[in-house]
């Protein structure tokens, strides 16, 4: 056979292996991030971009969070069919009794952070100090933070979601996400000293993928075909983001290729979605073992209800028949 034939067949069995069967229909999925796009989204953008659902067998739409989208809700009216929500939040919404559980998880390390001036040389020496923090951290971190540390509500100081306090005032220090608020503080001349409170024991998953149990029964395996090709897409962006944030930027033109390269470059340095767990289980893995100690720090907390059956919480069903290795 020609050399030239041998490439068409070569290239003919590749496009068949990479795309659906002809006349086959796509199934539909409807995912809600929890932000406006962003780095943080890189993985599940850069599988559209690069039509690795559509690879899959799927069709994958992309709906941006913000301020007055509460993906679980949407979830749980069935108006969207898979949200993105923090562990801390699955495990709320099980307390109330509502179907929901996490079938795999973006972000291995939560990516909260306490941010100080510089010359702070550890998280204990915030003891007694002024720390800005929002209310949503007196039911997350901020119990964490007494129980470890020592920290006293005493400490606390309002947070606004601006650094400009911050920057005014070298004895106080603030929460933050590793990718975004260090940013903005390092733009204003400052080099602030970030601790990544996963790195220090704070177990919740971020960036947790949701479903309802009842889509969960329905449609499991779309949404393994959704875990792997999402995977694929994170494995990807690291390799290359350029496919992705051009997607990102057209979902947000307000995001700056600056803080595009950011978030990346923390991702990758904090191993916030590589972590420790993928190494074995693959991208976007979940453990018992995690999610147990999540629970265990809610009930030393005093945070967990002694009837809610946190065990729904999660399921390794999806996962873990999904191994992307970084």
């Amino acid at each position: 056979m020609p050399r030239s034939h041998v490439r068409a067949v070569v290239a003919a069995v590749a496009l068949l292996a990479v795309a659906p069967a002809f006349g086959q229909a796509l199934d539909k999925i409807v995912f809600s991030t929890d932000w406006l796009a962003q780095a943080e989204h890189g993985g599940f953008y850069q599988a559209v971009a690069e039509g690795t659902y559509r690879k899959h067998g799927l069709d994958v739409t992309l709906k941006p969070g913000g301020p007055q989208i509460n993906g679980l809700q949407l979830l749980a009216a069935g108006q969207i069919d898979v949200a993105m929500a923090d562990a801390l939040q699955v495990t709320s919404a099980v307390e109330q009794n509502v179907p929901l559980t996490a079938i795999a998880a973006t972000f291995q390390k939560n990516p909260t952070v306490l941010i100080a001036h510089p010359g702070v040389a550890s998280i204990a020496a915030l003891k007694g100090k002024p720390v800005a923090v929002a209310a949503a951290a007196n039911t997350t971190f901020w119990p964490w933070l007494k129980a470890r540390y020592g920290f006293t509500d005493d400490q606390k100081r309002p947070y606004a979601f601006s650094v400009q306090p911050f920057l005014a005032d070298p004895s106080l220090s603030q929460q933050g996400f590793a990718t975004s608020e260090p940013f903005s503080i390092e733009k204003a001349g400052v080099t602030p000293v970030v601790f990544l409170l996963a790195d220090l024991g704070y177990p919740p998953y971020s960036e947790a993928l949701v479903v309802t149990r009842d889509t969960l029964g329905k449609r499991a395996d779309a949404l393994r075909r959704f875990v792997q090709a999402s995977a694929e897409g994170w494995r990807s962006y690291f390799a290359n983001p350029a496919p992705a944030n051009a997607l990102i930027r057209k979902a947000n033109p307000e995001m700056s290729e600056a803080l595009l390269a950011y978030g990346f470059a923390k991702m990758k340095s904090y191993a916030i979605v590589t972590g420790t767990d993928p190494a074995a289980g693959g991208l976007l893995t979940m453990t018992d073992a995690r999610w147990q100690a999540t629970v265990a720090f809610l009930r030393d907390a005093g945070l967990a209800k002694a009837d809610a059956d946190y065990r729904r919480a999660w399921t390794l069903d999806i996962v873990s028949k999904v191994k992307v290795l970084p």
